[in-house]
């Protein structure tokens, strides 16, 4: 790790909005974490990537700052996108719950703990319901204190998987009764989670959700730390995945092909599961059932290439690094 990493105290945020459509909107979300009402740029703070969605009419903005400087910019971004998004309104295949559907923070160092991204993201979470009121949050990850759920089981518990949750019976952990325009946000820690989408060439719905179920981490012989769903996608399905970094050594059956990709927090070894073996794995399902995948995509990146591109951005002044990257010198 480098001397400016150390410095830094990188943490990431790939904030999820239910808007995928408008992407003025959007960018304008990603600005309001950069700079402040003024216009005022906030130092060592840059928006790596927006990856939006029409079908899922889903965003997800990659925030990254030191651990001391990323709370005003989720809040700032957060505030922007709870005022120009209404749930009442909005349409999209992908699940969720609230305007501002999912804040996570992750740490992209050793120099960053548990406890520090824990503190922020109930700081976060707090802050959130006193600058918009009338908006609600749920706890995950290391920010679920003590017992520390994770972001999947949080999710089912608060109905975030049904396709009309009933806001009326969430009891949220900070905050009101959830209202319908703002809905309900999921505020938490943890180590870093890719997604990786494959879509394969078939309208079945059906089919994706055998190849899903057979792949996530709960399901015996799946790959672990995968969430999993099926959903039709501009005419065919995707294999949407939530790639979870997982505690000490992957299972040595599943190395055979690339390395699993590993790092540290806390003294503590984790690691990936590599999107080539997602893929190749929902290829070798999908072929049973002769159906053929068609393209993977990353949601942003691994975690250690959020971490470099993050050194690269901050060291060049790149605060809008989306709109910069083809031009700055990789």
């Amino acid at each position: 790790m480098s001397s400016g990493s150390l410095g830094r105290r990188l943490v990431a945020c790939l904030l999820n909005i239910s808007e995928g459509r408008r992407k003025d909107l959007v960018e304008q979300v990603a600005k309001a974490a950069l700079f402040n009402p003024e216009g005022v740029r906030r130092e060592g703070t840059t928006v790596l990537n927006i990856f939006n969605d029409r079908d899922y009419n889903r965003s997800v903005i990659t925030i990254v700052a030191s651990i001391n400087s990323i709370r005003e910019a989720i809040l700032s971004a957060c505030e922007k996108a709870f005022g120009l998004i209404d749930m009442r309104t909005h349409t999209g295949i992908h699940p969720c719950m609230g305007a501002v559907d999912l804040v996570p923070i992750y740490p992209l160092g050793e120099e960053v703990g548990k406890e520090d991204c824990a503190k922020e993201a109930q700081a976060v979470a707090q802050g959130l319901t006193e600058r918009v009121p009338g908006t609600s949050v749920f706890l995950f990850g290391w920010a679920d204190s003590p017992i520390h759920r994770g972001l999947a089981q949080r999710r089912k518990e608060m109905g975030w998987f049904n396709k009309k949750p009933d806001l009326q019976a969430i009891r949220p952990d900070v905050g009101p009764q959830p209202q319908k325009r703002f809905g309900l946000t999921g505020v938490g820690a943890s180590p870093y989670v890719m997604n990786c989408n494959v879509t394969i060439d078939t309208q079945d719905i059906a089919t994706g959700r055998r190849i899903a179920s057979a792949i996530r981490e709960s399901s015996p012989g799946g790959l672990p730390g995968l969430q999993v769903l099926a959903l039709p996608h501009e005419g065919t399905v995707e294999i949407a995945c939530n790639v979870e970094s997982v505690k000490g050594n992957p299972p040595t059956h599943m190395t055979a092909g690339e390395p699993w990709p590993s790092f540290c927090i806390d003294g503590q070894s984790y690691c990936h599961a590599p999107a080539s073996l997602i893929t190749a794995r929902v290829a070798e399902l999908a072929g049973k059932q002769r159906v053929g995948t068609m393209s993977t995509a990353l949601v942003g990146f691994t975690p250690l290439e959020c971490r470099g591109l993050a050194e690269l951005a901050l060291s060049q002044g790149s605060a809008e690094f989306w709109r910069e990257q083809h031009r700055i010198r990789m």
